[in-house]
């Protein structure tokens, strides 16, 4: 799926722990969390949470809401991908029907 936006996980594999040579074990020890989170984040399976993010940040750099910028970049294009098909009401639509109706 290419939402126009890559999962954050590409980043963290490719820009984090590719260029140091970790794996996900090791790198999973260096962030104090279990292999299968952080496999589930390099795999696109998982998001990045506020928690994560400044695992990754102190582990990794960059602040702790650039990561979460990553995260919500991601989540914003797959959620215009399905634009058309959010039905809300608008503001007055809900007030005109709080009206009482005259006959």
């Amino acid at each position: 799926m290419n939402p126009g936006r890559p999962h954050p996980g590409h980043a963290v594999r490719h820009d984090c722990l590719e260029p140091l040579g970790l794996t996900v074990t090791e790198a999973a020890k260096v962030l104090g969390v279990s292999r299968q989170a952080l496999n589930n984040l390099v795999n696109g399976q998982a998001g990045i949470s506020a928690e994560m993010a400044i695992r990754l940040s102190k582990a990794f750099g960059g602040a702790p809401e650039t990561w979460l910028h990553l995260q919500m970049a991601h989540d914003l294009a797959l959620a215009r991908k399905r634009e058309d098909a959010i039905r809300v009401r608008t503001i007055t639509d809900v007030r005109n029907s709080r009206q009482p109706r005259l006959l």
